[in-house]
């Protein structure tokens, strides 16, 4: 295919009619360039060391002064340890697709920019549709839970201040937080300060954070020392439940690693994105697997698992030994905990909105940039505001499920689009229809510079023009190509190279789909599912073996970015990332998709009747990508 218009689809490669209706869901754009730059540039200013706290901050939550102690009584047992390390281990795969697309592509949105480049503008939006569920509820949910522990330092909740105390409202049963709404609103202001002052302060309370989870540990080492862990000492043994139950707790400790993608979200704020990015995503992902490990090891030692409380694990084992004042560190661990959640979950919705208003997907108004502070201000302001609304009167506790919606999906394109980059990356590139108007000064000042073996024919502008006939208008593109060349053999072998590595994909992604619904049908007959499950590990098995044996497109070095952090072990990693991830989204229950459903509803009319026809690549046309800095170069010299 040489030259393709959007509008209609169609291009030499044919194809018209059939893809006019779904043209505008596998448009791709183009990575963030010198030429497609038309926005403002946020603030550069960000380190390793910033990455590192952000992503620390937004990984470590309560989660772990809670979560521990209901996985130990019913999954895992003392092998909760392994069962984190595991969690860890898988939650690395998609930290290294991450790390790799952040290098390439180091622009606001993460897994919603990637998707884009790599996927096309359909899935895009539902990536970025969910992330901004997930990170809304996650904000709500985080300063509702700060709430009951901050009360801890009053009292009890019956002794906070009467304008931060949660009320009824009579005859709505309904329970507002007003304490949840402040903090969110407070977080907000301070992320309006600018991203180099927000990252200060992640970074002093995630400090506070770590330090008592350190003290946790070493205090909790004396105890475990001078009592000879006797939680470690049990008939049962270090599986009481199995390897299947230390599995079954990696599946829930999992979200505990929940993000570090929010480090990806700042990637146009970082001032050496190739270094520095994937230093802070996998120095933040080590930090957070190791002081997890510790702090579990611990306290399983301490007590066993079966006396631990689900509600306060690390609490109820110190008080055991005689150490009730450890309850008022602990409580302090488990606020800043909270807080450096709510950053985290804050900072980057604002970055996705933004993004998708610069590629005309929402209106304009949340993409703008604040001359000042160089941060996405407006959409800042919005997100909090709703955020605290959300908070101040809905519990949202029911709804956590949903936020794993949004980040499992992101693991899932983040991995596929690693596979497409090294196989089958974008050889096209969107241009504006407006630039084809330097095609003739291309013409009359290249000279045959472009290439001695191709005849290139002008194309006239109007022939790209929307118009009420888009059959006319492919008949004009059929009529006038731009460029004219002969097909060589290595050409052609490149050209079935890539179209098997496509189908590949395609059929890689099919079989993990079917292994995953077979082994989450519980409902099935033990049989159909080890059948569903046989014929889908076959394509699966496949699939990796396939892309495993033919060869990566050569392309790759140069396509987005070079000279960052290459994902290895690629197809095989890629794969396994994408197949953990799709059955844990399988298996979060009937019930959270059904709620899911209805948001992504919601952002499929939006779509429908507002980014597919607003969207920047509306009326773009795409030509090959050795032709498009030509094009632009063109354009260039004809405005100078």
């Amino acid at each position: 295919m040489i030259v393709r218009d959007e509008n209609s689809g169609v291009g030499l490669g044919g194809g018209g009619r059939w893809f006019r209706g779904f043209g505008s869901l596998i448009r791709r754009k183009q990575v963030d360039s010198v030429h497609a730059r038309r926005h403002g540039q946020l603030a550069r200013k960000l380190s390793a060391i910033d990455l590192v706290g952000i992503g620390v901050g937004a990984t470590i939550g309560a989660g772990v002064y809670i979560l521990i102690g209901t996985v130990a009584r019913e999954q895992a047992g003392p092998a909760l340890v392994l069962s984190l390390f595991i969690a860890g281990i898988a939650a690395g795969l998609s930290a290294f697709c991450y790390a790799e697309l952040a290098c390439r592509c180091p622009s606001a949105g993460s897994a919603y920019h990637y998707t884009y480049i790599c996927i096309g503008e359909g899935v895009a939006w539902l990536v970025g549709w969910s992330l901004i569920l997930e990170y809304t509820i996650g904000a709500s949910a985080v300063a509702r839970g700060i709430t009951p522990n901050l009360a801890l330092f009053f009292g009890g909740e019956e002794n906070l201040p009467l304008f931060l105390a949660r009320h009824t409202l009579p005859g709505l049963e309904i329970v507002v937080d007003p304490c949840a709404a402040v903090l969110i609103l407070l977080v907000t202001l301070l992320l309006c300060l600018g991203i180099k002052e927000s990252s200060m302060a992640q970074s002093i309370v995630t400090t506070v954070n770590v330090g008592v989870m350190l003290i946790i540990i070493l205090v909790g080492g004396y105890l475990g020392f001078k009592s000879g862990w006797v939680g470690y000492e049990l008939s049962s043994g270090y599986f009481p439940y199995g390897m299947n139950g230390m599995f079954a707790g990696s599946a829930i400790v999992f979200f505990s690693y929940i993000g570090f993608d929010s480090v990806t979200s700042t990637a146009e704020e970082v001032k050496n994105p190739q270094r520095d990015l994937p230093i802070g995503i996998s120095t933040a992902l080590t930090i957070c697997c190791i002081l997890y490990m510790l702090v579990a090891a611990v306290i399983v030692g301490l007590v066993p698992y079966y006396d631990l409380n689900p509600d306060t694990p690390i609490s109820s084992a110190f008080s055991s030994y005689g150490m009730e004042w450890a309850v008022y560190i602990i409580t302090t661990g488990a606020v800043t905990a909270l807080f450096s959640s709510l950053l985290g979950s804050v900072l980057p919705q604002p970055r996705v909105f933004m993004a998708m208003a610069r590629d005309g997907l929402l209106p304009p108004f949340f993409s703008d940039i604040y001359k000042s502070t160089r941060i996405p201000l407006k959409s800042t302001i919005v997100t909090g505001v709703f955020a605290a609304t959300l908070a101040f009167f809905m519990d949202v506790s029911q709804l956590a499920g949903m936020v794993s919606v949004g980040t499992l999906l992101a693991f899932t394109t983040v991995a596929v689009s690693v596979l497409i980059i090294r196989y089958v990356p974008p050889d096209e590139v969107p241009i504006p229809s407006s630039l084809l108007t330097s095609v003739d000064q291309l013409l009359g000042h290249s000279g045959g510079h472009i290439a001695e073996d191709r005849a290139i024919s002008p194309v006239h502008p109007a022939s790209y023009c929307e118009d009420s006939h888009q059959h006319d208008k492919s008949e004009a593109l059929l009529r006038h190509p731009l460029i004219i060349k002969e097909v060589t053999k290595d050409e052609q072998n490149e050209k079935s190279r890539r179209k098997l590595a496509a189908w590949t994909i395609a059929i890689l992604c099919i079989g993990v789909l079917i292994v995953t619904s077979g082994a989450s049908a519980d409902w099935c007959p033990r049989i159909l599912r080890i059948i569903v499950c046989g014929m889908g590990g076959v394509l699966l098995l496949c699939s990796v073996i396939v892309l495993a044996c033919i060869k990566q497109d050569d392309t790759r070095h140069s396509f987005g970015y070079s000279g960052g952090f290459a994902c290895p072990f690629v197809p095989f990693l890629p794969s396994a990332c994408i197949l953990i991830n799709t059955y844990l989204l399988i298996d979060l229950g009937a019930a959270t998709w059904l709620r899911v459903s209805i948001w992504l509803l919601i952002g499929v009319l939006i779509y429908l009747f507002y980014g597919r026809t607003h969207s920047s690549l509306l009326h773009a046309i795409y030509v090959p990508s050795a032709y498009a800095d030509e094009i632009h170069r063109s354009q260039a010299i004809h405005l100078a």
